[in-house]
């Protein structure tokens, strides 16, 4: 058939049409899978982008635990956690915002939420939270109700596969290398259940110590092998001082004071992961850390509230009995009575373990940017700038 010229150019137009329509499509499917600001395969990306991988337990979990089967006990999606900050209980064990929330907005990443979370896969370019209330270093801790460190090491592992299928194996390297991971473990490891089990009684506490530093050193290792090389690493606070054992030592015919035995676990843990460190820095090239003394700031927040803006550091602003240090807080774990205080701002305590979102704020400025001898040799602020 013999086209005349006014068909040739309809036909045209309608072949450009045709292609810029589907451009359009392919560009909103793009969109879908990888946010637009995020990264194309392989070689279109932000080089400068710093991502935050996150392993650890309650302290910093942002809701894993509401998506695996465990008891509430291991669970905050309930009120009044969250009250502060979202309005509803997001899974964190605080009336708002963990550490590693303000730790992304300092650096410039969006809220990073549970790995966990349907379809947050996608997002995986600005980092993970594999952290699970709960959680020790050990898999004998707690284990089939959290998710322990080595099952949150499967978890970034799958994660990695995820990033290299998603912007290829050249952009998922840089993103590897170039991230900064954070770990907060082994608080449970220590805790009266763990230290009543049979595990713990089968080691001098020196060696039991040792295998939780091990297993927490051991999984930095593991990702330094993958290629990453910038981790922060938190230390055991003066555990023992929390208001649950203050409670306890009251209930036992003490004055509440701290539990002696749990507060010197945590120093041993703290000495011996200290030395550890700096034998990974001097053994594996590269390897750079930042070393959060949270044990040094949590005895100068309770020598001096007042200079970190708090009026209560012994009692929680929620649960029951003596300090508030009986874990009844939202009514879920067998009491149903609990107190709640009206001003969580001013309690470094939001239940009878865990810290408030004002608390948490504190710690991750330090975390952060604080002096060397509180977060040293690097803080994360300048690891997260540092290009290796």
């Amino acid at each position: 058939m013999k086209m005349t010229k006014e068909y040739r150019i309809k036909l045209n137009l309608a072949n450009s049409c045709s292609q810029l329509c589907l451009a359009v499509v392919l560009v909103v499917l793009a969109s879908l899978t990888i946010s637009a600001d995020c990264f194309h395969h392989d070689d279109h990306y932000p080089e400068a982008i710093a991502a935050l991988f996150v392993f650890g337990d309650s302290l910093i979990d942002p809701g894993n635990n509401n998506y695996i089967n465990t008891s509430t006990r291991f669970q905050a999606n309930f009120p009044p956690y969250g009250e502060s900050f979202f309005k509803y209980p997001s899974g964190r064990f605080c009336d708002g915002r963990v550490i590693t929330d303000f730790i992304a907005e300092y650096a410039k990443l969006p809220f990073i939420p549970p790995y966990l979370q349907i379809g947050y896969q996608y997002q995986l370019a600005y980092g993970a939270n594999f952290a699970s209330a709960g959680a020790g270093a050990l898999v004998e801790t707690y284990p089939g109700s959290v998710v322990d460190l080595k099952t949150q090491l499967w978890h970034f592992n799958e994660a990695e596969k995820l990033l290299i299928s998603n912007i290829g194996r050249r952009g998922a390297e840089r993103i590897v290398s170039n991230s900064v991971y954070l770990f907060s473990i082994g608080a449970n490891d220590y805790f009266s259940d763990s230290t009543k089990s049979n595990i713990f009684k089968s080691f001098t506490p020196e060696d039991y110590v040792a295998m939780v530093v091990g297993n927490i050193t051991a999984a930095l290792e593991e990702i330094y092998k993958k290629g990453g090389r910038k981790f922060g690493v938190v230390n055991m606070p003066p555990l023992g001082c929390a208001p649950v054992y203050r409670a306890a030592d009251l209930a036992a015919g003490g004055t509440g004071e701290c539990n002696g035995q749990v507060t010197a676990l945590a120093k041993l843990h703290n000495v011996l992961l200290s030395k550890r460190l700096e034998h990974l820095q001097k053994q594996l090239k590269s390897f750079r850390y930042s070393y959060f003394d949270f044990f040094a700031v949590f005895v100068d927040l309770f020598d001096n509230p007042l200079k970190y803006g708090f009026k209560e550091v012994k009692s929680a602003c929620c649960g029951s009995g003596p300090f508030r240090g009986t874990n009844s807080c939202g009514g879920r774990w067998g009491i149903k009575e609990y107190e709640l205080c009206g001003n969580p701002q001013d309690y470094s305590f939001f239940d009878s373990v865990h810290p408030t979102q004002a608390a948490n704020q504190q710690f991750a400025e330090l975390i952060w940017a604080g002096p060397s001898n509180v977060t040293g040799p690097y803080n994360l602020k300048s690891l997260f700038q540092l290009s290796l």
